[in-house]
């Protein structure tokens, strides 16, 4: 059966704004990749086999590996149909992983890395490079399927910057290839190398980007949606209603003994991982997760938000570029593993997650994947479009 096209309908023509967050951290990609392989397998329950993530969400946001999820999940191939369905993430991950990140066997490679870490990336991102090149081609931002917003962190400037497609129109400088922003978002400080590229709007105005990372500015990206699209609203694009108070739609660490005498070196490696990185993208994303919190909460409206995540990782599943295939595989396992955990949510006191009820996270993707199905076909119905059409049907063909 040929693949169609069909745009998610604005949500003036329906009930909610749904948003996809999806964080950074490396090889850890292979965690939300198993999620949203999941979330996306209920749907084609409910939709039929071809299905995909960017026919239901309005806005998909993504930060380093996330940002590389984002793309994969929102490029058009030759039919304007999603390059790579969700289940086919996991395969590309586990193919591309240990040539992205190659690794030493040798005895003494923590300590060879430690010391190529102290001059200069431990990675230097050619195969990743090529790799997104070939698989996003010449698409550019204002092409994606469905809206993206990808941070990355000018270091010449020394501000983020978020390539959003709702900002295309009025910043045409950053409607760059897509490919160049996964690259820049994916260039984790000691890990691979900035990345460094320019655009050229229609004036011929130039623009130079020096990027890295946009865990630097938020690992957890959900924020920087919710703000990209309040604003939409505030401009009063005649795709959204008006905004009102009502309901939103929807790890292992160190301790201080042991950090007590890391010098430079310390914090720049210390059990096979790279303290100083893990520290400021877990804080990013944590305070994200804990203003949101806070947001819903007070707005009544905690089933309209989930958050799925594992704060208890230690040993090699917490780092970025163990590409082995038995941590890869551990990777899938603990992705498996949260879905059958309970749904949790930051206590505002201690700033951990607990659970909130009874309710798993398989169970309440089920549950988002009927509320994404029923607001779709709501959009659909209620399309002026669709009442056009139903109002006023084709004339039937002579035979």
């Amino acid at each position: 059966m040929e693949e169609t096209s069909i745009s998610l309908r604005p949500p003036t023509n329906g009930n909610l704004v749904t948003i996809l967050s999806i964080d950074g951290g490396g090889i850890r990609g292979i965690v939300p990749a198993t999620i949203l392989s999941f979330l996306e397998s209920e749907l084609q329950k409910l939709d039929g086999k071809d299905a995909r993530l960017a026919d239901y969400f309005d806005v998909i946001a993504g930060t380093s590996t996330g940002g590389l999820l984002t793309a994969m999940l929102t490029n058009p191939n030759e039919k304007n149909r999603p390059m790579f369905a969700a289940k086919d993430i996991k395969d590309f991950y586990l193919e591309n992983g240990p040539k992205i990140f190659p690794q030493d066997s040798c005895p003494l490679a923590p300590f060879t890395k430690m010391m190529k870490t102290l001059t200069r990336p431990r990675y230097d991102g050619k195969y990743l490079h090529s790799l997104v090149r070939e698989k996003l081609r010449d698409t550019r931002l204002h092409q994606t399927l469905t809206h993206v917003v990808i941070p990355t962190f000018d270091i010449k400037c020394l501000q983020p910057t978020i390539f959003s497609t709702y900002q295309v129109k009025n910043k045409p400088s950053i409607d760059a290839l897509l490919s160049d922003i996964c690259i820049a978002t994916s260039a984790a400080p000691t890990y691979l190398p900035p990345h460094y590229f320019k655009t050229i709007d229609h004036s011929g105005a130039v623009r130079e980007f020096n990027l890295i990372d946009g865990g630097v500015a938020a690992n957890n990206p959900t924020l920087v949606a919710v703000s990209e699209v309040t604003e939409d609203i505030s401009r009063r694009s005649p795709d959204f209603f008006p905004i009102k108070p009502m309901d939103y739609g929807p790890t292992g660490g160190y301790t201080a003994h042991e950090a007590a005498n890391w010098g430079i070196i310390g914090w720049l490696m210390s059990g096979g991982s790279t303290p100083l990185v893990n520290v400021f993208t877990q804080a990013s994303a944590d305070m994200v997760d804990l203003h949101l919190s806070v947001v819903f909460q007070a707005l009544h409206s905690r089933n309209s938000y989930l958050r799925i995540q594992d704060d208890r990782l230690s040993g090699l599943v917490s780092s970025v570029d163990i590409a082995t295939k038995k941590n890869m595989n551990d990777l899938i396992k603990v992705g498996e593993r949260l879905l059958k955990k309970p749904v949790s949510s930051v206590n505002l006191d201690t700033g951990t997650l607990e659970p909130l009820n009874r309710e798993t996270n398989e169970e309440a993707l089920k549950r988002f994947a009927k509320l994404l199905s029923e607001e779709k076909k709501l959009r659909l119905a209620q399309s002026p479009h669709e009442r056009a059409h139903f109002a006023n049907p084709p004339a039937p063909s002579a035979a």
